[in-house]
């Protein structure tokens, strides 16, 4: 269908460039901080702020654009400007952050201030240690099995709701004896189950999930608690990671790649309590051993020091936003916004996934006619509005609505649906 040239009323507002704009918690003596004299204080504190969350937007003069991707995604602009500042001589130390040791004293500032603010956002106790790693998230479908289970022969609970769920399902068969007791495949991935149907396995050494799923836009909104007590609670939290608080001390293990909402690609996090350190699989290579960097603090060997460092700016900057819980109230407003436009537009724009699950963070939708989509994708390209192609498995649209994605760029994609359906009837 040819594309009409006419206007409508919404196409004003995406034609328009945009303006630029605690907790308490006991901190590990391992984590207490001592200042190189040539760092500056200035970021020294791990007390949330509870100042107003604000809202900062692209703006044409800067070449910005208002970036959908899934991963690697959008940062917040202050951490790029703070890091950009910093690139050439970090602090005054006459190297750039890229080019120091790790054993540098001013890099063990700075991984311990990374750790020590992320233990301050999600109220993390000293039960658990915090692990700065490579390999993605995917290196832990095998690492969990491995550290978790004391032999090929132990079992394993799975709860499938998407294609990363599957992923980790179908590696922890090569360490384990992983028991699939849901899977959303046959519905598309669209739904998440009720826990009470689940027949889990008595003698399953944990239960894994994918806490939303990026691909399909399936989101747990509550956790199932293991049927034994002894089970522990698994789960990759790679693209809602500090989207919203979370109660730590109900997992044995959460696992998160960093590149969704905390820090550019090549690091991994993994929270892990501490009595499940020091029993792998003698198969287990030492580099995914969780002892191997517990004992080490992360420092066995070198890790990808300019990733945590940015991954501590991103910290700092959550914790001045009011922390985790104002976080979740505008990632929240941002995603309704998307998803009642979707839903008004009397089928138009379609959202496959349950309502009571969808994704805060990545939201999927296709157009009733689908050979409109590309051009769709194209003009919202030409609109500084890009990477809003669906995953290739899935294809149509989806919007990964990230943190750092401002209330701004939301609603300037709205307003280009609207208008695009006024357009393209």
């Amino acid at each position: 269908m040819a594309t009409s040239t006419a206007s409508s009323p919404n196409s004003l507002l995406f034609h328009q460039s945009s303006s630029r704009k605690s907790s308490s918690l006991a901190i590990p003596s391992s984590l207490r901080l001592s200042k190189p004299s040539s760092l500056s204080l200035r970021r020294i504190s791990c007390t949330a702020v509870t100042t107003p969350l604000s809202v900062s937007s692209s703006s044409a003069s800067t070449g910005r654009v208002f970036n959908f991707a899934a991963g690697p995604a959008i940062l917040p602009e202050s951490v790029i400007l703070e890091a950009q500042a910093e690139l050439f001589n970090y602090q005054g130390s006459g190297m750039s952050i890229m080019e120091m040791s790790h054993r540098s004293k001013e890099f063990d500032y700075v991984i311990k201030k990374a750790e020590s603010d992320l233990r301050s956002l999600l109220s993390i106790s000293d039960d658990y240690s915090v692990l700065f790693l490579q390999g993605g998230a995917t290196t832990q479908f095998a690492a969990v099995p491995l550290n978790l289970c004391a032999s090929p022969d132990s079992t394993a609970d799975f709860i499938v709701t998407g294609s990363w769920g599957d992923k980790a399902f179908k590696e922890a068969q090569k360490f384990c004896k992983p028991n699939l007791i849901w899977s959303g495949k046959a519905e598309k991935y669209t739904k998440i189950p009720s826990f009470d149907s689940l027949q889990q396995s008595p003698d399953a050494r944990y239960l894994h999930i994918c806490a939303n799923e990026t691909i399909h836009g399936v989101e747990f909104k509550d956790y199932p608690t293991p049927a034994n007590k002894d089970t522990i609670l698994v789960a990759d939290m790679s693209s809602n990671f500090c989207s919203k608080p979370v109660d730590v001390s109900r997992f044995g293990v959460i696992y998160a790649g960093a590149q969704k909402n905390v820090g550019p690609s090549g690091v991994t996090i993994v929270i892990v309590r501490k009595d499940l350190i020091g029993n792998a699989q003698p198969i287990t290579p030492v580099m995914l051993d969780y002892k191997t960097h517990a004992d080490t603090l992360s420092l066995y060997n070198t890790p990808p020091c300019f990733a945590i460092y940015i991954c501590g700016l991103v910290f700092a900057d959550l914790l001045k936003k009011g922390g985790l819980a104002e976080v979740e109230k505008i990632n929240a407003k941002k995603a309704g916004l998307l998803y009642d436009t979707i839903d008004a537009s009397g089928g138009y724009y379609v959202c496959p996934v349950e309502k009571s699950v969808r994704s805060l963070m990545n939201v999927p939708f296709t157009l009733r006619q689908s050979e409109l989509e590309k051009t769709f994708i194209a003009e919202a390209s030409k609109e500084d509005m890009v990477q809003l192609k669906g995953h290739r498995s899935v294809g149509g649209m989806r919007a990964s609505i990230y943190n750092a994605m401002p209330l701004a760029g939301v609603e300037k994609l709205v307003a280009f649906m609207k208008d695009f359906q006024a357009r393209n009837p």
